[in-house]
């Protein structure tokens, strides 16, 4: 059964059934070159809030390699933001630390169920990579089902390459399945990483 919050503003309505911390495992299976990297992993994912019109975003992952590998090898963490987009008015605070301009009231359900197409609420995330990657995202969440895709990435001169990706997250049973189609290392966009998911 999914507990869900009830005092969220009401631009996390869409979003309230991620709120929680997840953990389970999942496989990594992606091609470079003549190179196949495949495996098992174990992922943690908090989504959280802490009042504002967005989720707080982290997740870490640990590569349990093959059979016979004896210690978990960390990979890349990820932290972020995740929000319904939506344009940016005078009463609110940025860019920056910038006070909001003017006051205004709270957003209320009404004015978020306004954002709501034929498929869903548009969504963006901006996720940073401990090694200096910045992805940013934009999508739809439609029920239990979020789709996103980058609009752009940005990579410290010491990254990969890194170019292109998709993500799908879906709550299914009481779990949080997700997959990540990425463009990377000179390879097309091509299926990278799932994993299923259980609130802890």
């Amino acid at each position: 059964m999914l507990d869900l919050p009830t005092d969220l503003p009401a631009d996390l309505a869409p979003l309230s059934w991620l709120i929680g911390v997840w953990e389970g495992t999942g496989v990594i299976d992606y091609t470079v070159g003549e190179h196949r990297y495949q495996g098992e992993f174990s992922h943690r994912v908090s989504f959280s809030q802490d009042g504002g019109s967005y989720l707080n975003y982290s997740a870490t992952a640990s590569f349990l390699g093959r059979e016979g590998t004896d210690e978990p090898v960390p990979l890349i963490a990820e932290t972020g933001y995740w929000r319904l987009a939506r344009p940016s008015t005078a009463s609110e605070p940025g860019p920056a630390l910038l006070p909001a301009a003017e006051s205004g009231a709270e957003r209320t359900v009404d004015d978020v169920e306004a954002l709501r197409t034929a498929d869903g609420f548009p969504l963006e995330a901006s996720i940073a990579h401990s090694d200096g990657t910045l992805e940013h995202y934009l999508g739809r969440v439609a029920g239990p089902r979020i789709d996103l895709a980058t609009d752009m990435i940005l990579r410290a001169e010491g990254a990969s390459a890194y170019t292109e990706a998709s993500r799908m997250y879906g709550l299914v049973d009481s779990h949080l399945l997700w997959a990540w189609d990425i463009a990377a290392v000179g390879s097309p966009l091509a299926s990278h990483a799932s994993a299923r998911l259980a609130r802890v």
